[in-house]
């Protein structure tokens, strides 16, 4: 019997009722993370023209880092450290939030196809008020018969990626061809994820249909996965994070009472007098920085009428 449990994904929208349409998996009501994964959106692929595609305005980050790897199309990426980048396919953009960060997301007017994947890393106590920072990284493509990876965040067949993280962590895209079954050695300290992006695979032997993500517990030195037609794929991992976190609109604490107060401190900077800042700011002065970027900030929405819970 398999211990590889099957996630489906619920679709929300991103940035407001209005905005594009992603695929989440994580978190769930009944798993929160998956080593310090703690979020993962899955979208596309949106014909641009139709959707809109990504618009993003300023939006604010605390203890956590966001890392955004497409599959098609290409994203513009402004933070309030001075960062302006521009995320392709096979591309990593890697931001650490840390004690606190704003930034922006925007389809570049290229994009007729916005096809990719938003994930977001927890930082642990010793490392979420670290200083802000951003990070690009384009992982060479290794390869062997039926399969092709790119190694964005971690070590794992042969090759590593440069970027810091604060957790030990696991970051790869696999691409298989159709009957392809690959073994991929991994770290039995690790619990996995896989996600799987498009095609039809089977992760020892559960079988997977697109944006299902599979939980694989600690205690295993290999994993099968098997590509029932031509798939792409992500594969996640990292040691169980071991602390509890609380998690609400963009922000990761440790209580209610930090998640709030980031809130009221966000809301100051977006707000004068109760209208949005509109002088050609993004955002006032404050713990989140300013984007130059000329979109409205996006204000928190109001806190739920209970205390936040606590997520492990």
């Amino acid at each position: 019997m398999t211990d590889v449990e099957v996630m489906t994904p619920r679709e929300v929208p991103l940035g407001g009722p209005r905005a594009m349409r992603v695929r989440r998996t994580l978190p769930q009501r009944h798993r929160s993370l998956i080593g310090a994964w703690c979020f993962v959106d899955h979208y596309g692929p949106d014909d641009v023209d139709e959707t809109g595609g990504m618009v993003l305005p300023a939006h604010p980050h605390t203890g956590l880092q966001t890392a955004s790897w497409l599959f098609d199309g290409a994203l513009e990426h402004r933070d309030s450290v001075g960062s302006l980048a521009t995320v392709r396919p096979g591309e990593l953009n890697l931001m650490t939030a840390g004690r606190g960060i704003s930034h922006t997301e925007v389809s570049t007017p290229g994009t007729t196809t916005l096809h990719g994947a938003q994930l977001w890393i927890a930082l642990p106590e010793d490392s979420r008020h670290v200083e802000p920072r951003f990070e690009h990284f384009a992982p060479r493509p290794v390869r062997g018969p039926g399969w092709e990876a790119r190694v964005f965040i971690g070590s794992l067949l042969g090759a590593s990626s440069p970027v810091v993280t604060h957790t030990p962590l696991l970051g790869v895209e696999l691409m298989l061809a159709t009957g392809k079954s690959l073994d991929v050695d991994v770290d039995e300290t690790f619990e996995h994820g896989v996600l799987l992006d498009v095609g039809a695979v089977d992760v020892d032997g559960q079988d997977l249909r697109p944006s299902d993500l599979a939980y694989v517990p600690p205690g295993r030195g290999s994993l099968t996965v098997t590509a029932h037609e031509e798939a792409r794929l992500l594969l996640l991992g990292g040691p169980p994070f071991g602390e509890a976190i609380v998690m609400w609109w963009n922000f990761i604490g440790r209580s209610h009472d930090e998640v709030a107060g980031y809130r009221r401190e966000w809301q100051h900077q977006v707000t004068a007098g109760g209208e949005v800042v509109a002088d050609g700011r993004q955002v006032a002065p404050g713990r989140f920085g300013t984007v130059d970027l000329d979109l409205q900030p996006i204000p928190a929405p109001p806190l739920p009428n209970v205390r936040l819970k606590e997520r492990h």
